[in-house]
């Protein structure tokens, strides 16, 4: 399996990022890493071993991205305006310098947005966003809304809210969508999500699928037994869903 490891400095976000890409083909996969995560961390726990045969058949190519979690959502020193507005450099990155390095060693017209727990956000968010960029999304035991409250899991913006934060938040603005053309491109897209049963982001998988399929987008929830929020699940559900 063809494995690469990229560093450079990042203009839009001020700091060196590193990545690795696993595969010589196929359809491009950005992997959102989970929470405060590193792009390493995928292959230390196997997920990229249990798509071996996918990448190794030319299926698919996937760019293991790292986080700056720790300067954005998680940031608790800075303002919650302030960690949204980094959260959007990052955005920066992503579009503007990890999808030209995607085009230049394997240019394809769409590529596949995915990623566990936090780098499902990560990856919906972006999808919803920028449709014609990608043509799949593949969200595994994540939370859509980083604004709600829930069991060991807290608002990320200590009750803190803008525009910004709002148009960030697809948990928020999936269920107000009204603009024709975005509702259109987003029916083009595979959409799936995946979580456990007693995963306690499961409600807002729940209303996220319904949001989407009330503005008649197709999409799919999985449901998995019991909380299924580890890389041993994670292992399985790339298998058969990216």
């Amino acid at each position: 399996m063809k494995r690469e490891y990229y560093k450079w400095f990042s203009k839009n976000l001020g700091r060196d990022m590193e990545l690795l890409v696993f595969g010589h083909a196929g359809d491009p996969v950005l992997f959102f890493p989970t929470r405060t995560a590193r792009f390493y961390d995928y292959e230390d726990w196997q997920v990229i071993d249990a798509m071996r045969k996918k990448i190794e058949a030319g299926a698919i190519q996937v760019y293991c991205l790292d986080s700056i979690d720790k300067e954005s959502f998680y940031a608790k020193d800075l303002h919650p305006a302030q960690r949204i507005c980094r959260h959007l450099e990052y955005e920066k990155y992503v579009l503007y310098e990890v999808l030209q390095l995607v085009q230049q060693n394997n240019p394809h017209p769409t590529v596949i947005a995915a990623g566990c727990s936090l780098g499902a956000f990560h990856a919906a968010n972006l999808a919803f966003k920028y449709p014609l960029l990608f043509h799949k999304m593949v969200g595994l035991s994540g939370r859509y809304d980083l604004t709600t409250s829930m069991e060991y899991f807290d608002d990320l913006f200590d009750g803190y809210r803008d525009e910004n934060i709002y148009y960030n938040m697809p948990g928020q603005f999936i269920p107000n969508l009204t603009d024709r053309q975005l509702i259109s491109e987003l029916k083009s897209m595979e959409i799936i999500f995946v979580v456990g049963e007693k995963d306690v982001f499961l409600e807002n998988n729940k209303l996220i699928s319904n949001a989407l399929w009330g503005k008649g987008i197709w999409n799919a929830l999985h449901l998995w037994d019991g909380e299924s929020h580890k890389a041993r699940y994670w292992r399985h559900m790339v298998q058969l869903y990216l």
